[in-house]
């Protein structure tokens, strides 16, 4: 089965960004999160459509 949602810092190593950065794309809306408890996660799906944006860009 695949991963629905990954951590911050497994989003930031799959898109080869920094923790930072990431944080930086949430807080521009530009990738979506989920909030379990105290963990955020990041639907895969917000990184797929986060890289498909910048390659039509």
């Amino acid at each position: 089965m695949e991963q629905l949602t990954v951590s911050v810092s497994a989003a930031a190593k799959a898109l080869g960004l920094g923790r930072t950065s990431i944080y930086a794309l949430i807080k521009q809306n530009r990738i979506e999160t989920i909030k379990i408890g105290r963990r955020t996660l990041v639907p895969t799906s917000s990184l797929r459509r986060l890289i498909n944006n910048e390659e039509a860009n």
